[in-house]
């Protein structure tokens, strides 16, 4: 009995300790992400993207695929001149990250929930809303 409870505790640690490690690696990612969106990487987004992504921006009633959204750095690239991105990720489970990001453009910042499916060390979905006009609440 005594050894069945050893052997359980040291199952349920382990399984924490894979769980922490997923984690870690999917926020690993997640900070990529922004690092590269920042800057309008296209090597290292296209690097982080799934081939078949699917990225969702919800107020605009838009899904794209990998290559639409990589076609689509030329015009960001422009928005994001000058601007900075906060992030902090709020949950982390089940191969599905919940960021809170803060987009501050020169001349005005957006709130934003965003969520990833990652798989493989890769983003296979993401999904964006307006939170807010304003990171007052970040």
């Amino acid at each position: 009995m005594r050894q069945d409870c050893h052997r359980a505790a040291f199952v349920a640690v382990a399984l924490l300790a894979s769980l922490v490690c997923a984690r870690a690696d999917d926020g690993a990612i997640i900070d990529r992400w922004y690092s590269a969106l920042l800057v309008a990487d296209r090597t290292e987004l296209t690097d982080l993207l799934a081939d078949d992504v699917r990225m969702k921006l919800d107020d605009v009633g838009v899904v794209q695929n990998k290559q639409e959204f990589i076609d689509s750095i030329d015009e960001w690239q422009g928005a994001v001149a000058g601007a900075a991105i906060r992030h902090r990720i709020e949950k982390s489970e089940a191969g599905v990250t919940t960021v809170i990001a803060c987009y501050d453009f020169p001349n005005n910042d957006m709130l934003m929930h965003e969520t990833f499916a990652i798989a493989d060390d890769r983003i296979t979905a993401s999904t964006q809303k307006a939170l807010a006009e304003s990171c007052a609440a970040y």
